[in-house]
């Protein structure tokens, strides 16, 4: 599978699969959630309230993926995840890898050929941009997908894709 690193707004990303950095309750929020929402349309919410009437009555929980329709966006399916809370107390990098890992194996049995990612957990809830890095990537460079042969990590800001970049070229 191909690691693409964009900077730029994922909600204008042409992909099979848009992943969002969703809240536990999948009712849309600020950051990407907010924006994958705006911009992706009622379909989005409408099937996120179906699940949460359904299969998440207590919410999505953290470093699952589901996948709903991706509404008025330029993509098929939008795979929401949870990501953790960023901690110096308590070590929770497995639960942020958890969130790649599952949302790569739900757009795979979509029959997902691309996948865009947003930077997972860091922005408001506050995971160091250069580790967020490196868990996203030890994920996407192991993961073997059967269908999937593109993952783009879509960045936010120059600053974020410059860390992006060092990090990626350090291996």
């Amino acid at each position: 599978m191909k690691i693409n690193l964009v900077e730029g707004d994922i909600t204008v990303e042409e992909v099979d699969v848009v992943v969002n950095a969703a809240n536990s309750s999948l009712l849309g929020g600020g950051g990407v959630d907010g924006a994958i929402h705006r911009r992706g349309g009622p379909a989005i919410l409408a099937e996120c309230r179906a699940l949460r009437a359904s299969r998440y009555g207590r919410g999505l929980p953290t470093g699952q993926a589901v996948a709903t329709t991706a509404g008025d966006l330029p993509a098929r399916w939008v795979v929401h995840t949870v990501g953790p809370v960023w901690s110096a107390d308590d070590y929770r990098s497995g639960l942020l890898r958890d969130c790649y890992t599952n949302s790569l194996a739900v757009a795979d049995e979509l029959g997902a050929t691309s996948i865009a990612f947003p930077l997972i957990s860091a922005g408001v809830y506050g995971w160091p941009v250069e580790d967020a890095v490196r868990q996203a990537l030890s994920v996407l460079r192991a993961a073997t997908p059967t269908h999937l042969t593109e993952a783009r990590l879509v960045l936010f800001g120059a600053d974020t894709h410059a860390t992006a970049e060092r990090v990626y070229a350090a291996g």
